[in-house]
């Protein structure tokens, strides 16, 4: 097979499109063939080497991917050659504290599935899920990661109402785009943030209420105006560095800011006297849980949420997509079509 991979940390090039060893299927895991691949900016920090994630070389990467069933190791009534599926990359243990809780996306026991940045992969049966004729490889791949995000931010970790007034940083992101999706579902009043007037107007049309240009615009300024002083309810927060200290000049008394990225610095100033006399709260968000998966992919097949591709390349250039996802200059999902 083909895959495209690397053997060291390092800026795109050390992205490599080569022939692979074609994987073979332990007992109860299926070989899918890749179509689609969605890239996350995760990736490129694994890239990098500056994920803190453990990496053996050669690496694959890919968090989400779809495609169709090539081989079955052991025969299964529910899952055939050809079958269409998305795939699910993370196993939960089934028996830590979280797993049993429901909590599943904080399980650091059970093993990680292999990227999709190949034209094969092996996987457990487990992880594969019905993708119906209705939907698309690309829809499919570009969705987990972004609706599976930004639900688990919203509805689980902020809590969000009918009613609040939320703030989705980075309208153009795939997580944003989807973060302005879900708010819009809730009954929330959104406020988003852009690098340009055609990602806000695209955000508008996702269910915006409020646009704001952060390069010509003091943004926080901009949300006392539109909140009458009194800042967001909710804020959902993926950038980090200055984006997350400015942030917090956006939340209301009593108002969340939920975190889930940090590519634009890791480590920030706190003043810790206005939030505590403000009664603020900062929640961190890990990734989604397997129910909440479940649930918004369901919705996107039902045309509930509409996943943003900006464009899906060949394998072969997957040095290029992460250029261009690592540039911003791109609105939701960059994807690769082995």
């Amino acid at each position: 097979m083909k895959a495209a991979w690397f053997r060291r940390f390092g800026g795109p090039e050390v992205l490599t499109y080569e022939d692979a060893p074609d994987p073979e299927p332990a007992p109860e895991e299926v070989l899918v063939r890749v179509r689609a691949a969605g890239i996350n900016h995760v990736d490129l920090d694994i890239r990098a080497g500056v994920s803190r994630f453990p990496v053996s070389f050669p690496h694959i990467l890919g968090l989400e991917y779809a495609g169709e069933i090539a081989a079955v190791r052991q025969p299964d009534s529910h899952i055939k050659e050809g079958d269409r599926v998305w795939v699910s990359t993370r196993v939960a243990c089934e028996s830590c504290e979280y797993c049993l809780t429901g909590r599943d996306n904080l399980c650091r026991v059970g093993p990680r599935v292999p990227g999709g940045y190949c034209e094969l992969v092996s996987v457990p049966a487990s992880c594969v899920h019905p993708l119906p004729d209705t939907a698309s490889f690309d829809d499919a791949a570009a969705a987990q990661v972004a609706f599976g995000t930004a639900w688990h931010v919203l509805m689980t970790r902020a809590q969000l109402r009918a009613g609040d007034t939320v703030l989705i940083q980075a309208a153009g992101s795939g997580i944003g785009s989807a973060g302005i999706q879900v708010a819009h579902l809730a009954g929330a009043t959104v406020i988003t943030t852009a690098s340009n007037d055609e990602k806000l107007r695209k955000a508008l049309d996702l269910g915006a209420d409020h646009t704001i240009n952060y390069t010509q615009e003091d943004f926080p300024e901009r949300v006392r105006e539109l909140t009458g002083g009194k800042g967001v309810d909710v804020l959902m927060e993926h950038v980090g560095g200055e984006v997350f200290t400015k942030s917090l000049e956006c939340l209301k008394r009593d108002g969340i800011i939920v975190t889930v990225g940090g590519h634009s610095g890791e480590v920030v100033p706190f003043d810790i006297i206005p939030f505590f006399r403000s009664e603020h709260r900062l929640v961190g968000s890990a990734s989604w849980t397997r129910h909440e998966l479940n649930k918004v992919m369901e919705m996107v097949f039902a045309g509930t949420f509409r996943p943003v591709i900006h464009q899906a390349m060949p394998l072969s250039q997957a040095a290029e997509a992460h250029r261009l996802v690592d540039s911003r200059e791109f609105s939701g999902k960059v994807l690769l079509n082995p």
